[in-house]
């Protein structure tokens, strides 16, 4: 399929567009077992896209069912790892094939510009599966050091059946961090996505089973967090539990672990990111356009945004007119025209959130220098334009809670100590940027910033090659890199005694 480039061209495909609603069971598409059905709105326009099964406690019993009996039936979790290995890198490629039916279900469903979602979400989707399916066969066992007489073996087996709830900002790259390492280790895993954007992953489900993974191994269950994903939290069959999104809910699912099997459970939840610029940073003007990309890319519905921007007084004014001028030129547009910086929120209820959020800067007393206000792009959809506020406190709620928008905080700060103090002083760690030509100090404050990822002199760096998670409040567990299969498998330690 050829890439469309004009808006006309991806109206076009939208139209003859096959959207799948049902729940994916055991290989098969099947109604919830209730027949509920929740309407899937666009906020591109307001317009229902389809009725979605509404998965609850009967669909996730079905469900895990399905992924035990796949497990224990060995059909992938005792395949050898070059299977394996042949069967992601073929799902890779078939997911490359349906990029553009992919993307243009994300941008339908969640709002974000399709181009964003074809260059970047369907892009790292086809890396992420295809790294992790390279990676899996060089990840070895040890042996003990020992005496003469004894073998002692270190192993890594597939954790079981894998509970995954994925978040709505990034619905197809979320599943997929979670889908792939747990794939590529023997486990069966049932994914429930998020209500707000299930599509994308419902359609993946569908070729899982063309590339050759086993009926059961991949379900997923569409539906609400307390009818379908509060069940699988405290399943007891279920041996793993791997979450994105928010710090509330993450807090919650670890509480329905420990109320259960004990299961294993990782969470990757929010952030409050600080990019410091220091007055030597070389170049501003490439500073001040990655500021205003870091908090205004698809829309600020982005954990690791770039929320606070912590900027030396020297320099905050002429700063601060630089980044203005870069959102500037964010406007939000309808997603599906190529050239679309920014696209509509997900719905209208994180909409009102944000806009209470910005009413909450002014009355706090920041200094609303951008924005600030709904954006009329299309009838019925759901845009707020990029918003900058400047003279921010540090005590100001837009400077401490995630609002999960396109709302930038500028705080200024007068020496390192304090925009190190003020930049760790956050419940979350989840990433954190800085801008400086003096090496040292690039090397200082990296080292004493509390936060899972640190970009210097740029951000969003880093690869499938690197860690991805969070310190203090934002989580535990990593995604991405070789450390991602620590939370899909167990270790087990074999001894033998050779002299008995």
């Amino acid at each position: 399929m050829t890439t469309p480039h004009t808006r006309d061209s991806w109206e076009s495909l939208a139209n003859g567009l096959k959207i799948r609603t049902q729940a994916f069971i055991d290989g098969n598409y099947v109604n919830a077992a209730s027949g509920k059905t929740f309407d899937c709105i666009s906020p591109i326009d307001g317009r229902s896209l389809g009725r979605v099964s509404e998965c609850e406690a009967e669909d996730i019993e079905r469900a895990v069912i399905a992924s035990r009996r796949s497990f224990d039936s060995g059909a992938w979790s005792e395949a050898a790892p070059r299977h394996r290995k042949k069967v992601l890198l073929k799902f890779a490629g078939l997911i490359e094939q349906h990029g553009d039916e992919l993307a243009l279900l994300e941008s339908l469903d969640m709002g974000k510009p399709v181009s964003d979602a074809r260059a970047v979400d369907v892009a790292a989707t086809i890396r992420c599966m295809a790294w992790t399916g390279e990676a899996l066969d060089k990840v070895y066992g040890e042996v003990a050091p020992t005496g003469p007489g004894e073998l002692g073996l270190v192993t890594r087996e597939p954790l079981g059946v894998i509970g995954a709830i994925v978040p709505w900002n990034f619905p197809l790259l979320m599943a997929a961090w979670k889908l792939a390492p747990a794939l590529a280790m023997g486990n069966s895993v049932v994914l429930k996505p998020s209500e707000k954007s299930p599509l994308s992953v419902i359609r993946l489900a569908e070729i899982a089973i063309e590339a050759g993974i086993p009926a059961g191994v991949f379900n997923v269950v569409p539906g609400y967090g307390k009818g379908a994903g509060e069940p699988l939290a405290l399943h007891m069959d279920v041996d793993g539990l791997v979450f994105t999104g928010s710090t509330a809910v993450g807090k919650h699912l670890l509480q329905c672990a420990g109320r259960s099997n004990l299961k294993r459970a990782y969470m990757e939840c929010g952030g409050k990111s600080p990019n410091i610029v220091f007055a030597d940073a070389r170049d501003l003007g490439k500073a001040a356009e990655a500021a205003a990309s870091g908090i205004f890319y698809n829309q600020g519905e982005v954990c690791t945004a770039a929320s606070r921007l912590l900027v030396e007084r020297s320099i905050k004014d002429e700063f601060v007119a630089r980044v203005v001028e870069a959102g500037r030129d964010m406007h939000p547009r309808h997603p599906l025209e190529p050239s679309a910086p920014m696209g509509a929120m997900v719905d209208e209820t994180q909409t009102t959130r944000v806009l209470d959020y910005i009413e909450k800067g002014v009355a706090e007393g920041a200094n609303l220098v951008l924005g600030g206000k709904r954006a009329n792009v299309v009838q019925g959809g759901c845009y707020i334009e990029p918003t900058v506020f400047d003279d921010v406190a540090h005590e100001h709620t837009i400077s401490r809670e995630e609002i999960f928008g396109p709302v930038l905080s500028v705080i200024a700060f007068d020496s390192e100590e304090q925009a190190l103090r003020m930049a760790n002083d956050t419940e979350y760690g989840l990433a954190a940027g800085l801008w400086t030509s003096d090496i040292s100090r690039a090397h200082r404050v990296a080292r004493k910033l509390r936060a899972g990822s640190v970009w210097v002199n740029y951000w969003d760096g880093g690869d499938m090659t690197a860690p991805f998670g969070g310190y203090k409040q934002s989580g535990n567990g990593r995604d991405k890199s070789l450390h991602a299969f620590d939370k899909y498998t167990e270790m087990k330690a074999t001894w033998i005694n050779l002299e008995g």
